[in-house]
C-alpha cells in the first residue's frame, strides 16, 4: 500500500515499523472513523470542496488524528508542518509561523498540526490566535483530553471540535486483514487469540498492530499460538487510563452513577477496571465514604461505618488482599437504600449562611457567663431540653432576622422512615408548644 512518506524523500529500505507502513495513503482508508471519513462525513466534504478550516482533533491515541490531517494538508494542496507541544516553545512557534508568512506571500498555504495541543500553556495556545485570524496557518490540534477543559475559549471559538471514536473490533479486524495482506502472511493466531489481541489493542489501532508485530517476530515456521500463547507472547498490555485525564475522570463518574443506582455488578466492574488499570486503591476508598455520605446518608447511616472500615482495611492489608474490604464496601453502597436528603438539605444550608452574613442567634440560647451578659438577656428564657416532656422544649433556635428555615427533608426509605416520624411528632409538639 502507497503511503504519504513515499514523497518525503525516505529510504523505504530502511526498516519502519508496520502501523507506519500501513498508513492510509487516501481518507476512504481510514478505519473506525466512518461518522468522518465516509462519503458524507464532515471531513470528507471538506474535502470535496476543498475548503479547510481550523480543528480541533479530540479522541485516545493510535485513531488516525496524525494520518487525517496528513490527508487534509495533501487533499487541499497545503504545505504540511507537524509539532508536538511536549517539545515546541514559543520560539519554535515563531519560527514556524514566519514559514508559513512566507509561503503565503508566493501563494501556499501551510496546515499546521500541533499534536498534544493541551499540554501548551495559555499564552502558548493564544499565540496561534493571530496566525489563524489573518490565514497564516490553518491549525488542527490532536488532544487526548477534553478540549472545554484543556484548551483556551478563544481557541476553541476559532477551532471547530471533531471527535475520533476508539477502533471497535471490527475495524481492529480490518487493520490486521491489511497487515497480513502486506506482510504476505496470515497472523499465527487461532480465531480466539485473534480476537482477544483485538481486545488488547483497546481500541488503539497502533498498539493492534504492534502486538501483531510481536506475534510475527515469536512465531516459528508453521506455529499456532492460542489465547495462553499470545498473553505471554506479548505479555499484558496496560489499559488506556491516565489517572490525569479523562479515563480517570470518566471511570470514576461511572463507578459513582454505579453505586447510586444500585447496581451492585457496574459497581464491582468498574472498581476492577479501575484497580486493574493502576488506580490509587486509597482514593477509590476515600470516593466510596463521600458517596456513602451524599447518595446513602441517613437513609443507611451504617454505610459511612462500613465505607470507612473498608478504608482502614485496605491501609491494614494492602494490595491485593485489601483490595476485597473495598470491594465489599462498594456493593454494601450499592445495594443500601439511597437518600440526597442530607447532600441536598447541607447545599441549602450553605447557601442561606452565605446569604443571611453575620446575624447573631437568638438570645435565650446564648451562654451568659459574666453579669454583663446576664443583664443583656443571654440565656434569658432557655428552657432545658431534658427537663422538658418528651425531653423537646420546641423552641426556636435560628436567629430573629432569618426566621425559621426548613432544610433537611428525609425520604421514605430505609432508616430515613423512622426519621421522618420523628420530625413530623416533633413538628407537632412544635406547634403545640409556640415554637415556629
Amino acid at each position: 500500500m502507497a503511503d504519504l512518506f513515499s514523497s518525503a524523500g525516505l529510504d523505504d529500505s530502511a526498516p519502519r515499523p508496520l502501523a507506519d507502513r500501513l498508513r492510509p495513503a487516501k481518507l476512504e482508508d481510514v478505519v473506525g472513523q466512518e461518522h468522518l471519513t465516509g462519503p458524507d462525513g464532515l471531513l470528507s466534504r471538506m474535502l470535496a470542496t476543498r475548503s479547510l478550516g481550523s480543528l480541533i482533533f479530540w479522541g485516545p491515541p493510535g485513531t488516525g488524528k496524525t494520518t487525517v490531517a496528513r490527508l487534509l494538508a495533501q487533499g487541499t494542496d497545503l504545505s504540511f508542518e507537524q509539532v508536538s507541544a511536549i517539545f515546541t516553545g514559543v520560539a519554535e512557534l515563531k519560527k514556524v509561523f514566519d514559514a508559513a508568512r512566507a509561503r503565503r506571500v508566493i501563494g501556499k498555504g501551510t496546515l499546521l498540526f500541533v499534536d498534544e495541543i493541551h499540554r501548551f500553556n495559555k499564552a502558548q495556545q493564544d499565540s496561534f490566535l493571530p496566525v489563524m485570524e489573518d490565514g497564516t496557518i490553518t491549525l488542527i490540534g490532536a488532544t487526548t483530553e477534553n478540549p472545554s477543559f484543556e484548551l483556551n475559549a478563544a481557541l476553541l471559538s476559532r477551532a471547530r471540535v471533531l471527535v475520533f471514536r476508539p477502533l471497535d473490533e471490527a475495524a481492529i479486524g480490518r487493520l490486521l486483514v491489511r497487515a497480513e495482506e502486506l506482510e504476505g502472511r496470515a497472523l499465527p493466531l487461532d480465531a480466539e487469540a485473534r480476537d482477544m489481541l483485538a481486545r488488547m489493542a483497546d481500541g488503539d489501532g497502533r498498539a493492534a498492530l504492534t502486538l501483531a508485530e510481536e506475534v510475527w517476530r515469536a512465531a516459528r515456521p508453521d506455529e499456532m499460538f492460542d489465547s495462553a500463547q499470545l498473553q505471554e507472547i506479548v505479555q499484558r498490555r496496560a489499559p488506556i487510563y491516565d489517572k490525569s485525564e479523562d479515563g480517570h475522570y470518566n471511570l470514576i463518574s461511572a463507578l459513582h452513577k454505579s453505586v447510586r443506582g444500585s447496581d451492585p455488578d457496574a459497581t464491582l466492574y468498574y472498581l476492577a477496571r479501575m484497580l486493574d488499570a493502576g488506580e490509587n486503591p486509597l482514593f477509590l476508598a476515600r470516593r466510596l465514604v463521600r458517596m456513602a455520605s451524599e447518595d446513602i446518608g441517613n437513609a443507611d447511616p451504617q454505610a459511612l461505618v462500613v465505607a470507612n472500615a473498608a478504608k482502614d482495611a485496605y491501609d491494614f492489608l494492602g494490595t491485593p488482599e485489601g483490595e476485597l474490604a473495598l470491594a465489599q464496601a462498594a456493593v454494601y453502597l450499592a445495594t443500601a437504600p439511597k437518600s440526597n436528603a442530607v447532600y441536598t438539605a447541607w447545599k441549602q444550608a450553605l447557601r442561606v449562611a452565605k446569604e443571611g452574613g453575620s446575624l447573631v442567634p437568638p438570645k435565650h440560647i446564648l451562654n451568659a457567663p459574666t453579669k454583663l451578659m446576664k443583664g443583656e438577656g443571654y440565656g434569658s428564657g432557655y428552657r432545658y431540653d431534658h427537663d422538658q416532656p418528651d425531653a423537646f422544649s420546641g423552641q426556636d433556635y435560628f436567629p430573629e432576622k432569618l426566621g425559621r428555615q426548613h432544610f433537611y427533608e428525609p425520604v421514605e426509605r430505609g432508616f430515613e422512615r423512622e426519621i421522618r416520624k420523628r420530625l413530623d411528632y416533633w413538628a407537632k409538639l412544635r406547634a403545640e408548644r409556640g415554637g415556629r
